[in-house]
Formats: structure tokens, sequence, C-alpha cells
């Protein structure tokens, strides 16, 4: 079967992002239905400054949300990614960075076959270990562990030749009205924003099968 292509918009600091993707694979699996990701870059915070805000301060500040409510919020995220193998490390030293960087090497790894490998090691490091993946030294560590050179990866960082690219990318999604992530097309045709559900993603998957036999 020809594997559906789902186009993802989404920041590697967007907690839903990778919540929805693991939804989206596990009805992959289920349905027997195989998918072929390309995920496209979105900053949740383009005007971050370089180094950081503490995250409960930052999502106070922009969400108007109380301690509790945050507290509230991930565990609820917690227990859902625990549901789908995914362990968030949130701790009240927990940070919110700047993405630009990340985006830039993505961009890069595409190139070479490896930016779906490199966007799940993003996600696991800031996520799960708390890294910081605004970091050139930590990218560059990422970027290897996915098999692609370090030195490389370190010098197309330092010299920004991905940053128009990556801008113009941006740019195409947000002028098409994508204003928060995740936002998945399937099949260049059908947009799905927010993370759906295991049962959703299986549902529309399946309409699609059944559409091209149509």
């Amino acid at each position: 079967m020809t594997p559906i292509r789902v186009d993802i918009v989404s920041d590697v600091v967007c907690p839903w992002c990778i919540i929805g993707y693991l939804q989206l694979s596990k009805a992959s699996d289920t349905a027997g239905i195989p998918i072929a990701v390309r995920w496209h870059p979105f900053e949740l915070n383009p005007a971050m400054a370089p180094e950081g805000e503490d995250l409960g301060e930052h999502i106070a500040a922009k969400y108007g949300s109380t301690p509790d409510d945050s507290a509230k919020a991930r565990a609820r995220l917690t227990e859902l990614g625990a549901a789908l193998g995914f362990h968030f490390g949130f701790s009240d030293n927990s940070r919110m960075v700047n993405t630009f960087k990340a985006h830039q090497l993505l961009d890069w790894a595409e190139d070479q076959q490896r930016a779906h490998l490199l966007k799940l090691a993003l996600f696991g490091a800031y996520f799960e270990r708390q890294r910081d993946v605004s970091d050139p030294a930590v990218l560059a560590e990422l970027a290897q562990s996915v098999g692609l050179d370090a030195a490389a990866a370190r010098a197309v960082l330092d010299s920004g030749e991905r940053a128009p690219g990556v801008r113009e990318k941006q740019q195409f999604w947000t002028s098409r009205g994508i204003q928060g992530v995740p936002a998945m097309v399937f099949e260049s045709q059908h947009l799905v924003t927010g993370a759906q559900g295991e049962d959703t993603y299986g549902q529309i998957l399946r309409h699609l099968v059944d559409a091209r036999a149509a």
C-alpha cells in the first residue's frame, strides 16, 4: 500500500505536537495503513530571547494560567504521554527556549533523510530529558545521535545558512492560515489541527484509503 502522506507543521517545544504524532503513529499501526510523515517549521514563540524563560512564568504571562492550571495541564500531558510510551519530565526548573536553530538543523537534516529521526530526538531531548534545544552544542550532539556529522551540524548552525529558507517555509504555512500546532495536512488536501486522538486519526486514514479505491 502506498503510504498516506502527512505533512505536520509543528514546533519541537510543543507538547501536543509529539502527542498528536504518537497518536497518529499508533493509529497507523493499528489500522495497518502506512504513513509518510514530513515535518515543517513553526515557532510558538518567534520572539523568544536566546536565554529562554522559566516555563511556568512563560505560560502564566502568555495564557494567564495560574500555577494550579499549569500543574493540572502538566499532569494531563504526562498521563497522555505515558499511555503512548512517552515521558514528560516536567520540573520546577523547566524552561521555554528559542527553537529557530533547531528548525535550521531540521531543515539541513531533511536533505539527508534524517529529519524525522532528528525531530523525534529533539522532542525526547526537550521533554523527556530537559535538554536545552537552543544550545548549538546540544543540537550537534543530537544530530550525531541520528547518524549525522556533528561538526557539519555545528557549522550549519554557526553559519546561519539555513535561516532564510526556514523563515520562508514558516511564512508559507502561516500565510495559509496555520496559527497553531500541530497542524496536519493529509494527502496535501485535508487539514486537521490539534492532537485529535488515535480513534479520529484511524478514521481519517481509513477514509483516505477508501477514497483512493472509489
